[in-house]
């Protein structure tokens, strides 16, 4: 039998079709993949599942993602991720069809957003009704100036992702859901989010692939994130502890995972 962190039967993890998994905390940090991550994702192959990596992080086209986890030598293409910004990209183009979008973000996300087919603007335009912000790795004071400026407008405000921070090397850095926060500060207004925990991006891949809610698993590092999208999703959800969670939170928490695991290291070798 296999079990987690708290003795729990995991059985069914032997069971499932498609492993949605998170990425930064959860199979890499930054630049540097985990221990037992190449060993993991060749076994969900072998035992003849699939896997597809969801991120909430929008800095990142999904054309990096694949040059970056190729050069740490993980076998992926483009049609193995689905991120927030092609949520949001996706949101836009059905919910306001033609409208202009003004972004804070980074080159990439706005690169994504215009050939997705959407009209985008990174500078205060009057033709702009809706505001849309990213986790900006490359923001300036200018930029969150000009999105103040939008902000004070009659526009529809939306953000890709709610996280608070970001894993990196040594540490934490604030991601859009801090963004934001400092954005309400300023102007008292909140955006909708796009990313997880809303049940969005599963759903889409869900129904990409044709896959069930109870053949698939969500795998990731943070409890509002990862294992609430897993809940709102219908989706069995495994928390790990080599990202942002920590054991105090799930137990002090509301939002507890289903089943929870050192890293996915120790997910490759119960499943052997």
């Amino acid at each position: 039998m296999i079990t987690d962190f708290y003795g729990r039967c995991a059985d069914i993890l032997k069971r499932k079709k498609l492993w949605l998994l998170d990425m930064d905390g959860t199979i890499y940090n930054e630049n540097e993949i985990f221990d037992g991550t190449l060993d993991f994702l060749q076994q969900i192959k072998e035992h003849g599942g699939r896997y597809i990596f969801i991120t909430n992080n929008s800095s990142k086209s999904v054309n990096d993602y694949v040059e970056k986890v190729t050069r740490m030598g993980i076998q992926a293409g483009f049609e193995d991720f689905y991120t927030s910004s092609q949520a949001t990209a996706m949101y836009i183009r059905e919910n306001y069809p033609g409208q202009t979008v003004y972004c804070m973000g980074t080159r990439s996300l706005v690169t994504e957003l215009r050939e997705s087919g959407l009209t985008v603007v990174t500078e205060p335009d009057e033709n702009a009704s809706i505001v849309l912000i990213g986790f900006d790795t490359e923001n300036t004071s200018e930029k969150i100036r000009n999105t103040c400026i939008m902000l004070g407008r009659d526009v529809v405000y939306l953000a890709t992702n709610p996280d608070l921070v970001c894993p990196v090397s040594f540490g934490f850095i604030p991601d859009c859901g801090s963004m934001s926060i400092m954005l309400k500060n300023a102007t008292g207004k909140e955006p909708f989010f796009i990313g997880k925990p809303e049940p969005i991006m599963v759903d889409c891949v869900l129904k990409n692939t044709g896959c069930l809610p109870e053949e698939a698993v969500i795998v990731g590092d943070r409890l509002y994130t990862d294992i609430a999208t897993g809940k709102n999703a219908g989706v069995d959800a495994v928390c790990v502890l080599s990202g942002e969670a920590t054991l105090s939170d799930i137990e002090e928490g509301d939002i507890k995972p289903d089943f929870l695991f050192r890293d996915v290291k120790e997910i490759w070798e119960k499943l052997r």
